[in-house]
């Protein structure tokens, strides 16, 4: 018996014989005198196990087995999850095995057995947090983040992405090699096909979002400020930029990224995900995963998020847009490389001012009052060089079977063979590929 007990049965056995008055009894106890009388009854019965608890010395219905503790330690070992935090380890055990424990009891058993979670406490502090908005898709906050995804694979890869700021449901996420116009175009991409059109995008001040003449704007107003190529996208598509000044400002996309960086490895790991494209088509379906589990009702049930009209062609609007003068042969030049339209129906004059469309679905075409023209690669022939004036030397002329003029033959203007065509295709890849996964503005 516990030193409490003692007191108790003393204290019990005064009362039964007389010594001790029942409120007396149950001041020095601190119990109420309804109490006081049953715990007599009690003792008197059964002596001093009246103050025992009935529980005394019995396990309990709902605890663990040793044997599941062994089994939760012995999947907790294995490489796959030795990265993932404790929360995310309890989902995979009711998940992947059917072992259905609350957070609380594998954290404790881990710890017993000297194991750390990766995934460290902040230190709290205060902080007002805004307000989420009180419908889905008034706000979404967008961002990039790059990280070592791969589980072996040093190189680290950016993740675009955005967060509804009234749910906090995840829209669309999307990998590239480096943060992009390519890769938020895809994300934008997404965030419609699985919700809408949102009516604003808070993200941050990068040069794909805004120009850097922004900030020289805010002190001269004469500074002339032009859109980014995202920004055109956002205007035509009828969705306000909102620039932050702070990741603080954004923080519920910057508190993301750091649960997926915790997340998203271990998944990777176990679905033997180990390239960005294989990335990408496991991102379509997880986010409504993630969503199920960590999204919250809005404040509204209607949700502001718009179908994209009928006559909208996403491809046209996600997508890099320049405007360029043709010559008299139809022919434009786009990054020092010359396209040739080759629409017969529609005869354009030279100094024709057209719209060049480069997109990763669409590759290169060209627009003429809504009409779409294709276009094909261009090769210039080679200009023959005038005779170097006579001097005092005299000139060397190479033979006909000179290897210096088998280079010099004629080029055709058409790529129409296969090979050329390959080559053409390979040229105009990487054209987009520069376009839209440099640092273009």
């Amino acid at each position: 018996m516990s030193r409490k007990q003692l007191k108790r049965f003393d204290i019990l056995s005064k009362a039964n014989g007389g010594f001790l008055t029942v409120s007396d009894a149950a001041e020095a106890l601190g119990l109420s005198e309804r109490q006081v009388k049953r715990l007599k009854k009690k003792v008197r019965e059964c002596g001093a196990d009246g103050v025992i608890h009935g529980n005394s010395g019995k396990q309990p219905i709902n605890k663990i087995s040793s044997e599941t503790k062994t089994e939760i330690l012995r999947l907790r070992s294995l490489p796959e999850y030795t990265n993932s935090n404790f929360l995310h380890f309890t989902e995979i055990l009711e998940r992947d095995y059917d072992i259905v424990v609350s957070h609380i009891t594998v954290s404790k058993i881990l710890k017993s057995a000297g194991i750390k979670s990766p995934k460290t406490k902040r230190r709290k502090k205060p902080h007002r947090r805004r307000a989420r908005r009180p419908q889905a898709g008034l706000l979404l906050q967008a961002d990039a983040t790059p990280f070592a995804w791969f589980a072996g694979d040093r190189a680290t890869y950016a993740l675009h992405g955005a967060i509804d700021d009234a749910t906090g449901q995840i829209t669309g996420l999307y990998m590239t090699k480096n943060e992009c116009l390519h890769g938020y175009f895809e994300m934008l991409r997404r965030t419609i096909a699985n919700y809408g059109i949102p009516v604003s995008i808070y993200a941050d001040r990068h040069t794909i979002f805004q120009s850097p003449n922004a900030k020289k704007r805010e002190a001269d107003d004469s500074v002339t400020v032009n859109d980014t190529q995202f920004g055109r996208c956002l205007k035509e598509l009828a969705v306000t930029l909102i620039p932050a000044r702070s990741p603080q400002a954004k923080g519920r996309v910057e508190r993301l990224w750091g649960t997926l960086q915790g997340r998203l490895p271990v998944e990777f790991r176990i679905h033997g995900i180990t390239t960005v494209d294989a990335a990408n088509s496991f991102l379509e379906t997880y986010i409504f995963d993630f969503n199920a589990k960590f999204a919250v009702e809005p404040e509204k049930a209607h949700n502001a998020f718009r179908k994209p009209d009928a006559d909208e062609n996403l491809d046209h609007i996600l997508c890099v847009k320049e405007k360029r003068l043709i010559d008299a042969g139809g022919v434009f030049s786009y990054l020092n490389k010359s396209y040739k339209i080759i629409e017969k129906e529609i005869a354009l004059p030279s100094k024709t001012q057209i719209e060049v469309f480069i997109g990763a679905r669409i590759g290169i075409i060209a627009v003429y009052k809504g009409h779409v023209l294709q276009v094909l690669p261009f090769v210039p022939p080679k200009r023959k060089r005038k005779p170097m004036p006579k001097t005092g030397r005299p000139l060397f002329i190479p033979p006909q079977d000179s290897p210096w003029r088998l280079g010099g033959q004629d080029i055709p203007f058409f790529v129409d063979h296969e090979y050329e065509r390959e080559e053409a295709y390979n040229e105009t890849v990487r054209i987009i590929e520069k376009a839209l996964l440099g640092k273009y503005r």
